[in-house]
């Protein structure tokens, strides 16, 4: 897979991560990202690739090819400072320590089901949104 675009992988059966991601595509008026869920061929790779331990990390990725890979917090914080405006302002979280950060994002991430509910599968994007993702 080569694309330029960066790669958001995410729990495709998560309620809270689809609603994310949904979020992200309007925000993204640059058409920046393209997606896959964690559960699919490609996120696997993709995962593979990078020796990224998936029993730390569950939820979300972002994968910058050819520059870097990000997880948890810093990869949510990312996303959202790549919306830019106001949006640029999620810099000053970014200084407190990911220690803290990544304690909340997991208590979030470890109660998602039960806060936000699951699916039975993947989301299937719509046809106008197919191009945006990998899998």
């Amino acid at each position: 897979m080569n694309t330029t675009k960066k790669i958001i992988l995410f729990d495709g059966v998560c309620n809270l991560c689809n609603n994310a991601i949904q979020f992200i595509i309007k925000h993204d008026k640059k058409d920046q990202f393209r997606f896959a869920t964690l559960q699919g061929e490609i996120g696997q790779k993709f995962i593979s690739e990078r020796n990224i331990d998936q029993q730390k990390t569950d939820s979300i990725i972002l994968i910058e090819p050819s520059i870097a890979y990000y997880l948890k917090s810093t990869a949510a914080l990312k996303i959202g400072r790549n919306f830019g405006g106001i949006w640029i302002l999620l810099w000053i979280l970014e200084q407190i320590p990911v220690s803290f950060r990544d304690w909340v994002y997991s208590y979030i991430a470890k109660n998602r089901y039960k806060w936000f509910g699951k699916k039975n599968e993947c989301m299937i994007p719509t046809p106008e949104l197919k191009s945006k993702f990998l899998d």
